[in-house]
């Protein structure tokens, strides 16, 4: 198979799809691969580094998507990359597409094949293509939400962990999945006084236990979630429903009641962000502030960190890009039901349920595209 990586265009995203060395493990499968001159620069990757692995080197974006039968990126195709899509080509990336009927829309006029890397699933029913990501996007919210909370970047003027006789920041973290057990682990250790809320008790044991008393854990309902959101000088949204469009869960009127100065964080903003007064900002301006809060939404945060998160995603892309490269992407599927539930977009259709739904759109069976 010919599979293709572009050089990533979304705002100050840094990550490529494909490093040197997993090139080198598809051309030793007998796969011939082309990289966008300078594709990797954000990883410290040169197009040397790439062609020694077997890669050849393309001057452009156009001709990668004019040549290759699949495309491996990081982020979803912005508007110029989905117009060069075309039908039964294969795109293996992050599409989010809940949130975005725009991309679904174009996507689906392509006819290409559109694997999402975020609904792929795991025999335990996790989401191993997306783990990583939240790992990275956990952690780094809470150096984020930090940065935030200094008063020269609009925020309260809040030490996280505090000094001797001052009490630390208190952190409110909604959701205590991937993304809220690694930003509880990062304000922890930094000595913030930290709320892990979530609606499942197997998950509320699971942190206690973990975090016993370096971390409180509550149920989260009505009242104690605007009672922490009101008290709190960050909070995290780190809630995660697989594909589908985050809930609102803190409100514009409970802004109202926050400190003025403190600092929302929303991890959730690629699928659509889980407070109401979230939209997406970019590393370039990554801030805004409502109701004298600051909010902070970027929508790819780990590209901030690109060398350590493409080789943490590679980790876990690369396994399935071969199967599909190896075997084609219909008979990987048929072979691997957690692959085929990254199916998202296939002729034409939304093959993926929850997209459907949050999207009004008709519902394609996967089961219907490999036969």
């Amino acid at each position: 198979m010919i599979v293709g990586t572009v050089k990533e265009i979304k705002n100050h995203e840094y990550r490529v799809g494909l490093t040197p060395e997993s090139v080198h493990e598809l051309t030793a499968h007998g796969h011939d691969v082309l990289v966008e001159t300078g594709a990797g620069e954000g990883i410290g990757a040169h197009d040397a580094l790439y062609e020694r692995a077997g890669a050849r080197i393309v001057g452009t974006a156009a001709e990668i998507f004019a040549s290759a039968q699949m495309i491996v990126k990081v982020k979803e195709p912005q508007p110029p990359e989905r117009a060069m899509l075309r039908p039964g080509q294969i795109l293996y990336t992050y599409l989010h597409l809940a949130p975005d009927p725009h991309q679904t829309r174009d996507l689906m006029a392509s006819g290409a094949t559109c694997i999402a890397y975020e609904t792929v699933t795991d025999a335990s029913g996790g989401l191993p293509l997306l783990k990583p990501m939240s790992q990275v996007a956990g952690r780094m919210s809470i150096q984020a939400g930090a940065t935030a909370l200094e008063k020269a970047h609009g925020g309260r003027g809040v030490l996280l962990g505090g000094v001797p006789g001052v009490l630390p920041a208190r952190v409110a973290i909604i959701g205590g999945g991937v993304v809220g057990f690694n930003a509880a682990q990062m304000a922890a250790g930094l000595g913030a006084d930290v709320t892990i809320l979530d609606r499942d008790p197997q998950a509320l044991e699971r942190l206690g236990t973990f975090f016993e008393a370096r971390a409180k854990t509550r149920f989260s309902n009505r009242a104690n979630l605007a009672e922490c959101v009101a008290d709190a000088d960050l909070v995290i949204g780190a809630v995660l429903i697989p594909g589908a469009a985050a809930p609102k869960l803190v409100s514009a009127d409970m802004l109202k009641t926050m400190k003025k100065g403190a600092v929302l964080v929303d991890v959730a903003i690629d699928q659509g962000g889980c407070f109401e007064t979230s939209h997406a900002t970019t590393h370039a301006d990554p801030t805004y502030v409502v109701e004298g809060i600051v909010h902070y939404c970027v929508a790819n945060m780990p590209g901030a960190v690109a060398r350590t998160s493409t080789y943490a995603l590679n980790n876990v892309t690369l396994p399935h890009a071969l199967r599909i490269a190896d075997l084609g992407w219909q008979a990987a599927m048929r072979a691997d039901p957690h692959l085929l539930a990254g199916l998202n977009v296939w002729d034409g259709k939304v093959t993926y349920k929850a997209v459907a739904d949050a999207l009004d759109i008709p519902f394609t069976s996967p089961d219907t595209a490999i036969g």
